[in-house]
Order: C-alpha cells, then sequence, then structure tokens
C-alpha cells in the first residue's frame, strides 16, 4: 500500500439513513442478491437491514432481528442476537455484509450494528480424502470456517487453545486463523508466523496452497516444508507438540508448521496402535521412500553401465527380456514413467468410478500391450509397477510428489554417469535437505542437528509411556507430555 493510499481516511457512515442506503448500493453495484427492508418500530423508530441473499439466515432475520426492531419501544433496539457490534466505518460494514451478517442502520444515527446471521449450504464433515486410515476417526476438514475451528475445540479443550483470526486478500478477504496452544508453543516461532502472515498482500487468498506458498523459506525446493492436512485429529496432536496451526477459510486442507523431513513419513495411525506394528510400518515406508527415487535409475545404471555388478543368471534373465527391444534402457525407463504419471493425472481429473479404472485397468492394459508389442521388456513393467507402489504407501501426497519429481533427476543422472551419477545425486540431495529450513527448523532435524531424546518418534516409535517429552527442537516452554 502506498503512502498516499494510507492517508486517505477511512470512509463513515452518515447520520442520514437515505445517504447510508444509497452508498451502499452504489459501492456493491445495486446488486441483485443484496436484501434491503425498511421498518419502523411502535416508536416510528426507522430502520434499515442489510444482508446477502445466499449467506445469511433468513430464519434468524424474519423470527429474532426484525421482531425485536418492529416491536421495540426504544430509540436504540436490543437485539436478540448473541454476536452484535458496532461500528462507524462504511468499508467494515461492507465487509460485515459480504461475510454473511446483517446490518441494522437507524436514522439519525451515524452508527450500524453488525448483527451475526451466518448461514450458507455447506458440505457436511466427511472422512478425509487423501489421508484415509484404517484405526482413527473418520471426521475432517471441511470449507467452512468456523466448523473447522468447532472441530480443533473438540479435541483439545484446553482454555490456552488460541485462535487469531486475520482477514487476508484485499479483494477476496478470506478469514485465516493462527492456531496455537498458548503456554507450550515457542513466543519467537510464533512471533515469526505472524510476521509472515502480515506480509502476505495479494487481491485473493483462494485457498491454503495461496498462504502455504507465502509462508514457505526455501520457494525453490521441491520439498513441502509446511504440512497440509484434511485431519483434525493431526493438527490437534502437532498442536501439543509446540507446532503452529494455520486454518484457512474456504478449503478442507488446513496447515502445520514447522515441518522437518521425517515428519511426512508419520501417520495419525502410528499412535492408534501397537508401538512395534507401528515402527514396522514406518520402517517400510522409508524404504518405499528410496525405491520409489532410485529403483528406475538403479535399473538404468545396471543395464547401461554395470552388468559385471549383476549375478550371471539375473544378468541373462534380463538381457534374454530385452531382446527385440529397440531402445535402450534409459529410454525405456523415462517412456514408462512418463506414462504412468499421465496416467496418474488422468486418473484424478476423470469422474471417481472412471479414473480408478483408468488408473489400474489401463496400466495393465498399456503394459501389457507394450511387451507384446516388444516395445518395452517384463522386467522394466516390473520396476515400474514396484516404483508406483512404494510412491502410493507414502501417507504424505505433496511430499510423494516431491519424490516422482526427483525420480526422473536421478534417473538422468544415472543414464550420464550410471552409478557414479547416482551417489552423486544422492549426495547433492542430503546437501540440499540440510541446507533447507521450516521457520528456523533445520530440514533434517532432529537427526542432524542431534537431538537423541526426539529419536524416540523419528524411524522407530517408542511406547507411548516412554514419549514423556514434547520435542526439544521446538523449544517449547512446558517441555513435559507426561508427569
Amino acid at each position: 500500500m502506498s503512502e498516499s493510499q494510507s492517508a486517505v481516511p477511512p470512509a463513515t457512515l452518515s447520520a442520514d439513513l437515505d445517504e447510508n442506503i444509497a452508498r451502499i448500493r452504489s459501492r456493491l453495484g445495486n446488486a441483485s442478491d443484496l436484501l434491503v427492508s425498511e421498518h419502523r418500530s411502535k416508536r416510528g423508530v426507522r430502520y434499515a437491514v442489510f444482508c446477502i441473499d445466499g449467506l445469511s439466515s433468513r430464519l434468524i432475520i424474519q423470527e429474532h432481528l426484525l421482531e425485536a426492531l418492529i416491536g421495540s419501544d426504544a430509540d436504540k433496539a436490543k437485539l436478540p442476537v448473541q454476536e452484535v457490534r458496532t461500528t462507524g466505518l462504511l468499508d467494515e460494514v461492507l465487509i460485515g455484509i459480504l461475510s454473511g451478517d446483517s446490518a441494522v442502520m437507524s436514522e439519525a444515527s451515524d452508527c450500524a450494528q453488525i448483527v451475526g446471521t451466518k448461514f450458507w449450504n455447506s458440505r457436511p464433515v466427511e472422512e478425509p480424502q487423501t489421508e484415509a486410515l484404517i484405526r482413527g476417526p473418520r471426521d475432517g476438514f471441511t470449507e467452512d470456517f468456523r466448523t473447522n475451528t468447532a472441530l480443533v475445540r473438540r479435541r483439545l479443550r484446553d482454555p490456552n487453545l488460541r485462535f487469531e483470526t486475520f482477514q487476508l486478500g484485499r479483494r477476496s478477504r478470506t478469514d485465516v486463523a493462527v492456531v496455537y496452544v498458548e503456554g507450550i508453543v515457542n513466543d519467537k516461532l510464533l512471533q515469526e508466523v505472524r510476521r509472515r502472515i502480515h506480509t502476505i498482500d495479494v487481491d485473493e487468498v483462494a485457498g491454503s496452497g495461496f498462504v502455504e506458498q507465502w509462508l514457505t523459506d526455501h520457494q525453490l525446493s521441491p520439498f513441502p516444508q509446511i504440512m497440509s492436512t484434511e485431519r483434525p485429529d493431526k493438527l490437534s496432536a502437532a498442536l501439543l507438540q509446540g507446532k503452529v496451526g494455520v486454518i484457512v477459510d474456504n478449503t478442507p486442507f488446513q496447515l502445520i508448521l514447522p515441518m522437518t523431513i521425517f515428519s511426512f513419513f508419520h501417520s495419525p495411525e502410528d499412535y492408534y496402535q501397537n508401538w512395534i506394528v507401528s515402527t514396522a510400518i514406518r520402517v517400510m515406508r522409508f524404504g518405499a521412500a528410496f525405491l520409489a527415487t532410485f529403483m528406475p535409475a538403479f535399473y538404468i545404471a545396471l543395464t547401461e553401465f554395470h552388468h559385471g555388478m549383476l549375478p550371471s543368471e539375473l544378468a541373462f534373465s534380463i538381457a534374454g527380456s530385452r531382446e527385440g527391444v529397440p531402445f535402450p534402457s534409459v529410454v525405456e525407463a523415462f517412456a514408462m514413467e512418463a506414462t504412468l504419471e499421465l496416467l496418474r493425472e488422468a486418473g484424478i481429473r476423470l469422474p471417481k468410478p472412471i479414473g480408478q479404472t483408468i488408473g489400474i485397468v489401463g496400466g495393465l492394459v498399456i503394459g501389457e500391450a507394450a511387451v507384446r508389442a516388444g516395445i518395452v521388456s517384463p522386467i522394466m513393467v516390473i520396476v515400474v509397477a514396484i516404483t508406483a507402489i512404494s510412491s502410493f504407501s507414502l501417507p504424505s501426497y505433496t511430499f510423494a510428489i516431491s519424490l516422482r519429481l526427483l525420480r526422473f533427476l536421478v534417473m538422468l543422472s544415472a543414464a550420464l554417469f550410471g552409478l557414479y551419477g547416482i551417489v552423486l545425486a544422492y549426495i547433492m540431495l542430503n546437501i540440499h535437505i540440510a541446507n533447507l529450513k521450516s521457520f528456523g527448523i533445520p530440514y533434517s532435524t532432529p537427526f542432524a542437528p542431534t537431538f537423541l531424546s526426539d529419536w524416540k518418534d523419528l524411524i522407530l516409535r517408542a511406547p507411548l509411556s516412554m514419549m514423556n517429552g514434547r520435542p526439544k527442537m521446538m523449544r517449547t516452554k512446558d517441555k513435559n507430555r507426561l508427569k
């Protein structure tokens, strides 16, 4: 905002009711969904009620608000609605109306009462689509702001739970809440989150993805540094670890920060079942991430550069399966991986029943047809299938996408330098991870820098009775979970 714009005083309401009605109609472009109803009380005081059709509850307006106004004997009616605030600024009245509230004005008064009458059709609370669990709660965030804050309140009945609400977007005026538990969260982290939130100056904040991109430390990194989730239990658990949540209106995906790379391998289900089972599943996830990133590259390196590293029988088997294939393994691998990504994208964009068919049947049909046509070898189809299954086993969709992108870079490195290229790519990847930070916390924490006490919930998941402290890397005020 320029200095000249900030120096302009805000427009105020007039004491003339007709003038206020005309100004509001004009500012909203004589909108057809703007409802303006005029009434007189028993003492003849003239009132005007403003609301947007479809955003406000007609039941509250007709049975409570209007009855109180018409039946009032005083010059100022006492409104039987809990959420009422008074303002003399025109812009605040317009924002209230456009947010679903009703504005009440009376003649000879230069103030308006903003009455909470929000009501619109919204999706009910349903099971999260991207983070399904076998054992755990089935409720997920919706597109309604107040429903989402209530889902968090329902789990954390702590009077220290705080929601700091902002409106972001010069034109969208999207409600955004910073959520934390006072007495646990680190003050420096909270101040940094507030500072970055206040730097967001755009026309529209259409979803949490906009906020996430503004808050991210390293814009050029493919790795997500802030976690998005549809699960209220996941957000609530993060708050008790000293992390901060960001709830954004109009989206079911809410944000958790800061994050480390190991956080994306954890699932809420890890804490709902036996620690031995959870540990085994976590180890499997780490192995799956390695296969999803490096397996096609190893296939390229071994078949193109390092034949002698393969056992003789396996080398003869691969050579026999590739007999008649016109392309080198590099072209073969890139073609199949690109086809797999196209099938995934098509499966997401198509209607759900058709998308599932395209993803499964399409992959089988295309793979079988390619083998029969002699374009690719059967071993390549197996490699691609294992890679795809491995990436599907990761609990974070955004992190899995990052590994899918990195897979092509590692494949290119293997195509140029063989195993040396894979080792070089692995070293560069680790250097990049070691240099990343999320709100001041190194991305590789608690492995490097090392916090041994936090290793109880790193790759292994210790019994809950042993996890008596909050993560040391968060530097929380209250450090104990179990007394």
